[in-house]
């Protein structure tokens, strides 16, 4: 059995026998006293021409075990406070600090990035705007644009990065979730690696038709790894139904030949059973680096 069918198979085993309360984050989701800490260092961004007017706060997780003289790998999270939050549902930096030691993924570099906000004007009672839903949930090449030509190479400065696109992956939750599958589906040049949890593929922004795009690129599937999650409780309303959406991703996936698994829990629109399994999440996604 491949990797990938192994591991979902596990996965999926498990699910039944837990309640929405049983997804508690294991070891690796704490800190380890033989895990060298990485540093993150906080930054803001506020001169994109693509999303023009906007800005947002990034953060930088570099590992212990960066070594300037050798390229790291790259991983982006939308909704980077959240991710990136040491103590919240998926502790980025703390994740990547016990599985780095561990060689179970490779040093990695790791950008949590905000959304973007046009500020509030003068006028009386007015209020900050978030750009969300526009930068994220929006299909076409806009925010590919924007984190290529604008953010990483501000956030990355004075990083040795690879290029090497199976080295540099995405990763997001609910609207972040399909805004790392958009970058990677329109630049695989430069992505090629996807974590989508409780992915909003509805009908948000047009999210809804990646299923058919994606059973389109059967001749040529795009080099993409893509892992999924959502849960039975998730959203169902007026955008479209968040569980139906995602198996309706997973089949497409299935049926034009990608390198993706699936891992569909019982939680509703949150990250727990996400944050719960993701140090696998991420092992499943790396699991052949070292042979690279």
């Amino acid at each position: 059995m491949r990797p990938a069918t192994l591991f979902l198979a596990l996965l999926l085993a498990a699910a039944p026998l837990n309640s929405a309360d049983d997804y508690a984050l294991g070891v690796d989701s704490q800190p380890r006293a033989d895990a060298p800490r990485g540093t993150v260092r906080l930054g803001t961004f506020s001169a994109s021409k693509v999303f023009p007017g906007t800005t947002r706060e990034y953060q930088v997780y570099v590992p212990a075990q960066y070594d300037a003289t050798k390229p790291a790998c790259l991983m982006v999270f939308f909704d980077g406070s959240g991710m990136m939050n040491a103590t919240g549902a998926y502790r980025v930096p703390v994740v990547f600090d016990n599985l780095i030691a561990r060689k179970d993924i490779p040093v990695t570099i790791a950008v949590g990035i905000n959304p973007g906000t046009v500020p509030a004007s003068t006028a009386p009672g007015a209020k900050a705007r978030s750009q969300r839903s526009y930068e994220y949930d929006s299909l076409g090449d806009a925010n590919a644009r924007f984190l290529l030509d604008e953010l990483l190479p501000e956030a990355l400065k004075g990083l040795n990065v690879t290029a090497d696109p199976a080295g540099r992956a995405l990763g997001g939750n609910s609207s972040g979730g399909i805004a790392a599958f958009t970058i990677a589906w329109e630049r695989p040049d430069s992505f090629r690696k996807v974590v989508s949890h409780i992915g909003s593929f509805t009908n948000i922004q047009g999210g809804h038709r990646y299923a058919g795009l994606v059973r389109a690129s059967k001749s040529a599937p795009k080099p993409l790894r893509v892992f999924l999650q959502d849960g039975s409780s998730d959203l169902d309303n007026l955008h479209g139904n968040w569980p139906l959406a995602n198996h309706d991703m997973a089949a497409a996936l299935k049926f034009a030949g990608y390198d993706y698994t699936f891992a569909f829990g019982t939680e509703g629109h949150n990250g727990k059973h996400g944050g719960a399994i993701f140090p696998d999440t991420l092992r499943w996604l790396w699991r052949d680096w070292q042979k690279n």
